[in-house]
């Protein structure tokens, strides 16, 4: 990047920036989420890192907070509020240790405190009673909001102790709280806009219907004797009778700080409020001195923010790839960027019809999300960052793999390779069949199986059975051992759940749950249950109607009419004679369930931490419910995990109960 490209870049960040934080601190709107202002301010961060000839005064970077809003009465406050500096990861953590080691010799004590996602207020007290509020504001002055704050019941009308103290904290809406103001007509985003609205009502009525909350932290100024480190400090708040969010620590290593982080970026979900990372504070008020502010942030403290669902990059390229199906599906390649605890550079674009949809062109900056393990998406174009050298994005003619015409199908929003023999579907299919949700054979992972595929070692599923050890030794890095581990791993695969084995085929439509559910269907229409295989399997389905097959709980008319015709096709039928000759066993044994979520349908959102998706899943079809990927008027529950996407919207405006994981866990006992 050129001087003069940079000098374009951060003008157009400043920008955004202010604009986002106007929104934020004044108007208490979310136009996106918190960590896509992080992620944007940390580039602008960088660029100024790099050409320092190019900050102005006027730069977000260069002071704390926003503008203030002319609702409310300003008012100076009596100490500067300065900001943390935040850090997103293990290393960054331990480079802000090694950078504030050189400053002092003295052994580091630290305390850590959970940092909750609210409003920052100033208290002050004189001779032990409530007086005013102020917001944080620009750092140098905010507003008077003493007549909300006052509602607040956690928050004493008068101390413990008739003293002169001015503290700080959070004010927060419980998350009980936040979800009856919306099912009550509410529509904020999140818990911190709806507090932080709250605080700003003129009728401290409103204020006060809203049972908020707040955890004290940090005292500005007291009249107390000498407080000599932050746990001190947070002993005497709790001492005064002022609330102190329980769950802080004293540490003497940095890697005991560390464990504290990730532990509680586990349990996160287990609180009753939002929290968003971990503040970490040199404990000892002497050192903390000795460590000193930048211009900005103290050198004593920092805050780890719990790696982001949402972050902003931008597109560098667009790539298109063939699916099994022969879908053509375009992936933006994208600056390297850390979203949800890893480093993402590739997104689904879906289709045509959402590119155009969304107007994505090559080197927008986009905001992308990641929820669980799905692959990241684009989930939005800044377009104010436009610089007029994007690119639009044009869908190929011809499939990119095998050359042959791609096609869109009426109704259909995809197109497709025309080619059934395309190098790209046969490979996809292979994979699919391979993967964790199908046969999941351990060290046949993409690499293997492309390796066996180029040396002409299989050409059908069936052939990854008949492998031999002198087959394997063939392919490049592979010694004794391996091949060993591989047939030892394709030989445990052999034995395989029904719903698995279907799911594995790759029969269009038929996904997870319908797998589960022809399973089922099929097996209590089979008269030999105790010697069950895929040839009795084969004569079950196969005496079906197209009707029958249709009318399934799950199926429905699209996905039965393929299910109907795959079964039906003598190719398909050889290839279910020839896995039953090369000794696949069905266990049906999964199908049978205990009943407690009999006939309730859910659909996750989310980060899940105790479990994984697939234990959850699991979960639900071994109690008798059912899965869906979208929430519809007929779904029951909607389980909430970290980071929820719009599916939690939908679910509230259509009256769906919005579970924890933990409620949902108690469900399934």
């Amino acid at each position: 990047m050129t001087e003069n490209e940079a000098k374009i870049r951060i003008e157009l960040l400043r920008k955004k920036i202010r604009d986002l934080n106007y929104k934020y601190f004044i108007l208490d709107q979310s136009e996106v989420d918190e960590s896509v202002r992080d992620s944007l301010k940390k580039e602008l961060i960088e660029l100024e890192a790099k050409y320092p000839q190019l900050i102005t005064p006027d730069s977000p970077t260069q002071r704390v907070g926003a503008p203030l809003s002319a609702r409310f009465a300003k008012i100076k406050h009596t100490t500067a509020k300065k900001s943390l500096s935040d850090v997103f990861s293990e290393e960054e953590i331990l480079e802000w240790h090694e950078r504030i080691s050189k400053l002092t010799s003295d052994k580091i004590e630290f305390v850590t405190e959970l940092k909750i996602d609210g409003l920052n207020i100033t208290v002050q007290y004189e001779n032990g009673v409530y007086m005013r509020a102020i917001t944080r504001g620009d750092g140098v002055f905010g507003e008077d909001v003493t007549h909300t704050v006052k509602t607040i019941q956690s928050i004493p009308l008068k101390l413990n102790e008739e003293v002169d103290i001015e503290a700080s904290g959070e004010v927060f809406m419980p998350k009980k709280s936040f979800q009856k103001l919306n099912e009550e007509g509410g529509d904020f985003a999140n818990p911190r806009n709806a507090a932080a609205g709250s605080v700003r009502q003129l009728d401290p009525q409103v204020a006060a219907s809203r049972n908020l909350d707040m955890f004290f932290y940090h005292i500005d100024k007291n009249s107390l004797k000498e407080i000599k480190s932050q746990e001190g400090a947070l002993l005497t708040l709790q001492k005064l009778g002022l609330k102190v969010c329980p769950h802080f620590k004293k540490h003497d290593t940095i890697e005991s700080v560390i464990k504290f982080c990730h532990q509680w970026q586990e349990k996160r979900d287990e609180l009753p409020y939002e929290i968003d990372g971990i503040v970490i504070k040199v404990n000892d008020f002497k050192a903390q001195g000795k460590m000193g502010f930048t211009a900005k942030s103290p050198r004593y403290a920092v805050a780890y923010k719990f790696p982001a669902s949402k972050v902003s990059t931008q597109i560098l390229d667009v790539i298109f790839q063939v699916g099994r199906l022969g879908t053509i599906t375009p992936v933006a390649v994208m600056k390297p960027t850390f979203v949800a605890g890893s480093t993402v550079s590739r997104a689904t674009l879906h289709n045509e019809d959402e590119i155009n949809k969304k107007d994505i062109r090559i080197l927008d900056t986009v905001i992308i999300q990641k929820a669980g393990d799905v692959i990241p998406e684009v989930v939005e174009v800044l377009k104010d960052l436009r610089t007029g050298n994007e690119q639009k994005i044009h869908f190929p003619k011809k499939c990119p793999v095998c050359g042959h015409d791609i096609l869109r199908m009426t109704g259909e929003s995809a197109y497709r390779c025309t080619n059934k023999n395309c190098y790209a579907q046969e490979l996809e299919k292979m994979i699919h069949f391979t993967s964790k949700k199908g046969f999941d054979i351990d060290g046949l992972g993409e690499k293997v199986v492309i390796q066996l595929i180029d040396e002409g070692l299989i050409q059908s599923p069936v052939d990854i059975f008949h492998l031999k050890k002198e087959d394997l030794l063939t392919l490049e890095l592979f010694k004794d051992r391996r091949a060993d581990n591989l047939l030892i791993a394709i030989e445990k695969a052999k034995k395989i759940t029904l719903d698995r084995f279907l799911f594995a085929l790759g029969i269009r439509y038929l996904g997870e749950q319908a797998s589960f559910d022809l399973a089922k269907f099929t097996v209590s229409h089979t008269q030999d249950k105790e010697n069950f295989n895929i040839l009795t399997f084969l004569k079950t389905v196969t005496a079906f109607t197209l009707e029958e097959i249709k009318n399934i709980d799950g199926i429905g008319d699209k996905s039965g009419e393929m299910i109907f015709n795959w079964f039906n096709d003598e190719k398909n039928q050889k290839l279910l004679r020839d896995l039953h000759e090369a000794g696949i066993q069905l266990d049906i044994e999964s199908l049978k369930t205990e009943g407690k979520l009999q006939n309730k349908s859910f659909v996750l959102t989310g980060t899940l931490n105790s479990i994984t998706r697939d234990q959850a899943k699991a979960l639900i079809k071994k109690h008798g419910g059912k899965i869906h990927s979208t929430v519809t008027k007929d779904t029951d529950f909607l389980v909430v995990g970290d980071s929820p996407g719009s599916k939690l919207k939908k679910s509230l405006a259509l009256g769906i109960s919005a579970i924890s994981e933990e409620e949902f866990l108690g469900m399934a006992g």
